[in-house]
């Protein structure tokens, strides 16, 4: 059997952007909860467990501390090799998702009232949703989570989401992510990977349109062969990272971008975060409802003169 090469996505922004780390921005993380990972110690200013209602932090999934280590992971324990995109930034973890990764809408939504009622508290800018589930029509609850995220994104904060694993068929971006005013990302390599795992397929980027012939994503990055902090790697004979796939990894990388953005310039407000991301993204010459307006540019998303 042919042995297909494995290649590994990993972000150290430190070089390129200088100063530029996202220190003082805070990022809220709605997912499977988070570790105490050696590369996101300081980094985590709070934990809330919608789930079970534990006073400690854990993950037991390792699918958050995953996606916290794409946004602040400092790559400590790989000499600054696996660093997060904006590694000065900090987590505010609020676990959702079970064990296996799966949830009831009710604990996002309390998820969601929890970062609300905390937002100040805890300084948070960007909320990180690297979940969704494919919309069903007429649905009461989904509708009401769809509230509640327009809500955060009213409020004030950059509401980042995840497209989906369902494509390529068209009308495969789950929710939340087929909100109007949220910054929902796909996956821009996913079909040149397939994961090794078997979670996700080639070409598994949620495809727009939306119900309401909304285009979306609104912008894609890398998610396929994503290395980062394994929420497991202090039991025994774990490794320091793990590497995971789907556009649940790109999201946080626009999250970490958009965290070195507003370390920044600390004034610009979500609307203003969202149209500069749109404007400094890369054409990659696909279809808008694969690509939105193409891939995410750190460079120029932070000296827009480029």
């Amino acid at each position: 059997m042919r042995r297909v090469k494995e290649t590994v996505h990993y972000f150290c922004n430190d070089i390129l952007f200088g100063h530029i780390d996202g220190h003082g921005v805070t990022t809220a993380v709605l997912d499977t909860g988070i570790s105490p990972h050696p590369d996101l110690k300081g980094r985590i200013v709070a934990f809330g467990d919608m789930l079970y209602g534990k006073k400690r932090m854990y993950d037991d999934n390792s699918h958050g501390t995953h996606v916290a280590g794409i946004i602040a992971g400092s790559g400590g324990l790989s000499s600054g090799l696996y660093a997060g995109i904006a590694p000065a930034s900090q987590i505010v973890a609020v676990k959702v998702l079970d064990q296996k990764g799966e949830g009831k809408i009710r604990f996002l939504i309390e998820g969601i009232k929890a970062i609300l009622r905390n937002r100040d508290k805890w300084q948070i800018r960007i909320v990180n949703i690297s979940i969704g589930t494919l919309p069903h029509q007429g649905d009461e609850e989904e509708m009401e989570l769809m509230r509640w995220v327009d809500r955060l994104w009213d409020e004030g904060l950059v509401v980042v989401t995840a497209a989906g694993n369902f494509g390529p068929r068209s009308g495969t971006v789950t929710i939340p992510g087929i909100s109007k005013k949220v910054i929902t990302v796909g996956a821009s390599d996913d079909g040149n990977q397939k994961d090794r795992y078997g979670k996700v397929g080639t070409n598994y980027s949620g495809r727009g349109p939306t119900s309401e012939c909304v285009c979306k994503p609104d912008l894609v990055a890398p998610g396929s062969y994503i290395r980062s902090c394994n929420g497991f790697s202090q039991k025994k004979n774990q490794k320091a990272y793990s590497v995971k796939s789907g556009t649940s990894m790109s999201a946080p990388v626009v999250s970490g971008a958009v965290a070195l953005l507003l370390s920044k310039y600390p004034d610009m407000k979500n609307v203003e975060v969202k149209l500069r991301l749109l404007m400094s993204a890369d054409d990659m010459g696909k279809d808008p409802n694969i690509q939105g307006r193409g891939l995410l540019n750190i460079e120029k998303l932070l000296n827009p003169t480029l």
